[in-house]
């Protein structure tokens, strides 16, 4: 809990703002004054950052030093690098620019609109349009969108956003609410104090990214890693190599430069982080399109990870609507039908709760005439119940039998079970007798009746449960109702193992729900601490957990989860700290969600692939060439012809492609494991070449033109690997690549480096071609035994232990 007082913004020399609002005048006045709750920062990139973050790095200063050493020795058919580096930050820019202006129209949807006071009247509006001392309504659910005073009513309010403290907060007339936090039960009217920037919140996330920047996922983690690697080599690898060349191989300076240019060159994997970016950047806009806003990025490979889904019920399993389908009395003979029902409407009216079970309330016991409360006690997560306080001596409560009833829920559960066990919610009404006020006595409770409510299985519930089932994804139910109603509908749904459930406030120390979290599929009256905990169980045991919610109580267990997923219908608070929102609030489309988060990060893995094939090469012959004193045999633009064909375009075509698989291991380990064939056979058949040309005395510009070549059909055969199994498009895809290598090594030979060979040339040529795929084939092979070797040695060592 934060005790330091909101600092406020001053309008005016007086602020006291009657409960009626600003006027329409005070408004505009305001907003020329920029006393508005927008806040600059909002985290989002503008063009020219794209545009400076795309252009200004490491990388590409390398490259343009490069670029100025070959022309220095009058090189310039070794240039091919730089035209392929400047097309690759121009798509970079293209990309992001697209997709940042896709999700800002679509996050305009999203912002969440608040009810305020003008001109007397309450009217809604988006929370960015709220004022200095505007008048700003709240319930349960809302998220607290600026600095506000409350003038009246009361609210329990969650500021674990802000400080970390799970437990909820009362406020009343007088109090501070801080931006940020959420309203968990409760109404209130409020003045605004600071909007914008001058916000708790703004101020809050201003500080947090000056101290951290976000955290990234594996993926992404891993490629800075490798590519830091790289920036931290190539330096002092260049320069080694150079003097290799130069002074002890005692090549032309013109030779000396070209070489170590192309080693540098095929060190630096340029296209593969543009190639993430991007294709994470057109995975936003195909969310985008089927009305999915992410909020962050690195998301989108934990949904691809996914193997653990926490649900609710209402809102995912079943349509948020609910309808009051009987009321069962438990006492006729003193509480009549219609005693009962002039209790509940009472009840109704005076708490007008905006949740789905109010609402089924107010539609059917909802009327003009009630008697006005003295007190409410707003309902909670954490307690279950909510009431109306008449007078000292009577007051009605609203709530989960079991709850209510406690130890005396015995007395009842003969009759309260069927109705739990077909799938009904069941609340209790009851008289309390005593003042509330004091520690909750449940002998003091009077039952009166029983509200039967029911929900409607979603449209293609099942389908949408049998998909995870069929991808090896566990659902998790989490629910704050009754456990055996929860896993009635559970089964209807066709949730695997829905019949093992158990009730939460029987998990009562951390052993017991951990152990729980993994044995059981259905959870009944979690309390929103709980749920939390519970994501963090699962994630301790290993699973990446996805969150769906949309309510308040889902809030913490939302941040909580490897990837957080809120319904656009739901409250305020969900949507916010949510990764990914649901526009259209439709559960139905997980599957396809699902779905693009495997195809982009399936592609990534394939296509980075073929980037550290070269890199592999590159590294590895640089090494060689150093230690052996042998001539570095490849050029800049020879590279060019193999990066371009083998390994740019044919990644980027592949990266758009469907591909659902479930994603399995690490991400730099799986894309290593496969360049690792082919960038030996290539590291071989180029020091193959290289003993022919000293036993046979075979000129440089020929030697350079066969490793050139056999670089090329290796990329082919790495191609080939990759493309396999082949669709009708990786069919065009590789002969379309094929024929343009063909036309390249015949028609722009001269552009390429490239030199006419004579018949003992094209011999050597076509014995290491064929040579090339027994080689990858056996390093392949190799690979294979040594991760099983090394698998069994792990698990015994595990076994041991």
């Amino acid at each position: 809990m934060i005790n330091s007082p909101v600092k406020t913004q001053s309008a005016s020399p007086t602020s006291q703002t009657p409960v009626t609002g600003l006027s329409s005048a005070e408004v505009q006045d305001r907003i020329s004054r920029g006393l508005v709750n927008e806040d600059k920062n909002d985290g989002t990139r503008s063009i020219g950052d794209i545009v400076v973050s795309n252009v200004f790095t490491y990388f590409n200063l390398i490259f343009v030093v490069l670029a100025v050493c070959v022309i220095l020795v009058g090189s310039f058919r070794d240039l091919t690098f730089m035209p392929v580096i400047i097309i690759n930050t121009l798509i970079g820019i293209f990309q992001e620019i697209r997709s940042k202006r896709t999700l800002d129209k679509l996050s305009l949807l999203a912002i969440p609109s608040v009810n305020v006071m003008r001109d007397g009247e309450e009217v809604t509006i988006n929370s960015t349009q709220i004022v200095l001392d505007d008048i700003v309504c709240l319930k349960s659910g809302n998220q607290v969108p600026a600095d506000l005073r409350i003038l009246e009513g009361a609210v329990q309010v969650n500021e674990a956003m802000l400080t970390g403290e799970t437990d909820d907060i009362a406020r009343q007339a007088g109090e501070e609410l801080l931006s940020g936090s959420f309203i968990t039960s409760g109404s209130c009217k409020a003045q605004a104090l600071a909007v914008g920037e001058n916000s708790y919140i703004a101020k809050l996330s201003k500080d947090a990214k000056k101290m951290k920047k976000g955290t990234k996922s594996e993926m992404m983690t891993s490629l800075s890693r490798l590519l830091k690697v790289i920036g931290f080599i190539i330096i002092p690898a260049g320069l080694l190599l150079f003097y290799n060349q130069r002074i002890v191989l005692s090549l032309s300076l013109q030779k000396s430069v070209v070489s170590t240019v192309a080693a540098i060159v095929g060190m630096i994997p340029e296209g593969l982080y543009l190639l993430t970016t991007i294709a994470l950047a057109v995975s936003t806009i195909k969310l985008a399109q089927k009305r999915t806003l992410v909020h962050d990025l690195n998301c989108i490979e934990a949904l691809a990870r996914v193997n653990v889904l926490c649900v609710d019920k209402t809102g995912t399993i079943t349509k948020p609507s609910m309808t009051v389908e009987q009321l069962v009395l438990l006492c006729p003979e003193r509480f009549s039908q219609e005693d009962a029902e002039a209790i509940l409407r009472d009840h109704t009216q005076n708490l007008s709760d905006s949740n789905e079970t109010g609402k089924a309330l107010q539609a059917k016991f909802g009327g003009d005439k009630f008697r006005r409360a003295e007190r409410i006690i707003s309902f909670s997560s954490a307690t279950k119940y909510s009431g109306a306080v008449y007078n000292e001596n009577e007051t009605y409560l609203l709530g989960a039998p079991d709850i209510l009833l406690g130890s005396r829920y015995n007395e009842f559960s003969e009759l309260i079970q069927p109705y739990a066990d077909s799938g009904m919610r069941v609340l209790l009404s009851a008289m309390y007798d005593g003042d509330i006020s004091s520690d909750f006595n449940v002998s003091n409770i009077f039952p009166i009746s029983l509200v039967l409510l029911s929900n409607e299985l979603r449209d293609k519930a099942k389908d949408t449960f049998e998909y995870f089932a069929s991808q090896g994804v566990e659902i998790k139910v989490i629910s704050g109702d009754n456990p055996a109603t929860v896993s009635s509908i559970a089964l209807k749904a066709g949730i695997a193992n829905a019949e093992k459930y158990v009730d939460a406030t029987t998990l009562t120390n951390e052993m017991k729900l951990r152990s729980a979290a993994l044995e059981y599929t259905v959870f009944g009256r979690v309390t929103p601490e709980q749920k939390r905990r519970l994501v963090i169980a699962l994630k301790a045991a290993g699973k990446t957990v996805a969150m769906t919610g949309d309510g308040v109580n889902d809030v913490l267990a939302l941040k909580s989860a490897d990837c957080s997923i809120a319904m656009a219908s739901g409250s305020d608070a969900a949507c916010q700290v949510s990764q990914l929102v649901l526009l259209n609030s439709d559960f139905n489309a997980m599957p396809s969600i699902v779905n693009e988060g495997r195809r982009v990060i399936n592609n990534i893995e394939r296509s980075a692939a073929l980037f550290l094939v070269k890199n592999i090469f590159s590294f590895t012959l640089a090494m060689i060439s150093m230690i052996a004193i042998l001539p570095y045999p490849i050029t800049s633009a020879q590279l060019s012809l193999v990066s371009v064909l083998t390994i740019g375009a044919p990644s980027f075509f592949l990266a758009l492609e469907p591909d659902f698989k479930p994603i399995k291991g690490r991400f730099l380990q799986n894309v290593l494991l496969r360049a690792l064939p082919a960038g030996l056979t290539d590291v071989l058949v180029i020091l193959g070449v290289l003993a022919f040309s000293f036993a046979f005395d075979m000129k440089s510009d020929q030697i350079s033109t066969i490793c050139a070549i056999l670089l090329s059909i290796v990329g082919m055969m790495m191609l080939y690997r990759t493309c396999t199994p082949f669709t009708k498009m990786r069919k065009i895809l590789y002969f379309a690549v094929l024929a343009a290598l063909v036309f390249c090594v015949l028609f722009l030979r001269f552009l390429f480096a490239l030199t006419p060979l004579n018949y003992g040339e094209y011999l050597v040529l076509i014995v290491f071609s064929i040579s090339a795929l027994p080689i990858m084939d056996f390093t392949t092979k190799s690979i294979v035994i040594f991760r099983e070797w090394h698998a069994r040695r792990k698990k015994l060592r595990k076994a041991h232990s």
